[in-house]
C-alpha cells in the first residue's frame, strides 16, 4: 500500500535521527548566492554522508530536489515590513517550498509578531494539509512547548539566541536542547552556532535527534574569517 504523502513526510523526519542535515544558503552579497551553487553544495554534503539539506526559497529547493533524493528541509525566509527576517511565516510562503520539493517545512515558532490573520497554529495546519511535516524553529522551551500544542512535529533551537528574550552567548544552547528533549514529546532538533563536530556529537548526546549545520560547513567567507582573525591574533601577541 502506498503511503500519503503525510505519511511520507513523518517517515522522512524519522529518518533524520541521528544524523547531520546540513544547511546549505547563501545571502544575496555572497558569490555562492544562487540554486546552481547550492544544489552542487547539497549534493557536495549528501556524497559527505549528510541524511537532509536545509535550503532557503522555492527556486534553492528545487534545484536540490533535482539533484539529490534526502529530505529537504525547506524553509522561505521573508522580510516583515520592519526588516525583520521570518522563517516560512505564512501559508503561501510554505506552500512555495512545499510544492518546489520540500515535504519537510521549518517555520518560525517564535513569540514574535507574526503577519496578521495567520497564527501559528495556521500555518502548521496549512503545511500539514498539504502533506508536509511542519517543524518549529524556537528560541525558549515555552515556545517549544506552544509550537507542539499549535501541532508542530518537531522542534529546534535554530533560533536561541535570534530573540531579546533568548540566551545570547557563542556556543550552542545545549541547555534549551536538553529541556526541549526532556519536555516535549516530539523529535528536538539541535541548529544554531555548532562549530565542531564535537559539538555535533554534544548535541545529540544532550537529546537531539539530529543536528542541523550551515555556516561551520556551507560559508567559506565565514570559516576563512575565523583563521584569517586567528592569524591576525597571533600576529599582534608577536610583535
Amino acid at each position: 500500500m502506498e503511503l500519503s504523502r503525510s505519511d511520507q513526510a513523518q517517515q522522512q523526519l524519522m529518518s533524520l535521527h541521528g544524523g547531520l542535515v546540513v544547511s546549505c544558503q547563501a545571502r544575496a552579497e555572497s558569490p555562492l548566492h544562487g540554486p546552481l551553487y547550492m544544489a552542487a553544495m547539497a549534493e557536495a554534503a549528501v556524497k559527505a554522508g549528510a541524511v537532509g539539506i536545509r535550503a532557503n526559497g522555492a527556486a534553492d529547493v528545487g534545484a536540490i530536489r533535482a539533484r539529490v533524493s534526502v529530505p529537504i528541509l525547506g524553509i522561505n525566509k521573508l522580510k516583515a515590513a520592519d526588516g525583520t527576517v521570518f522563517i516560512t511565516p505564512s501559508c503561501e510562503s510554505a506552500i512555495e517550498v512545499i510544492e518546489a520539493g520540500a515535504q519537510l517545512v521549518a517555520l518560525d515558532g517564535t513569540d514574535r509578531p507574526r503577519k496578521p490573520g495567520e497564527s501559528l497554529a495556521d500555518v502548521i495546519r496549512c503545511i500539514k494539509e498539504h502533506g508536509a511535516a511542519a517543524l518549529a524553529d524556537v528560541s525558549t522551551l515555552e515556545e517549544g512547548r506552544r509550537a507542539v500544542e499549535a501541532g508542530a512535529d518537531a522542534v529546534g533551537t535554530t533560533l536561541s539566541g535570534y530573540t531579546s528574550w533568548s540566551p545570547q552567548q557563542k556556543e550552542p544552547d545545549f541547555a534549551l536542547i536538553q529541556a526541549l528533549a526532556r519536555e516535549v514529546q516530539v523529535p528536538v532538533f539541535a541548529e544554531g552556532r555548532i562549530w565542531t563536530p564535537a559539538e555535533s556529537v554534544r548535541a545529540l548526546e544532550c537529546g537531539a535527534s539530529f543536528v542541523v549545520v550551515g555556516t561551520a560547513i556551507t560559508n567559506p567567507a565565514a570559516i576563512a574569517e575565523r583563521y584569517v582573525d586567528a592569524i591576525r591574533h597571533a600576529g599582534t601577541q608577536t610583535h
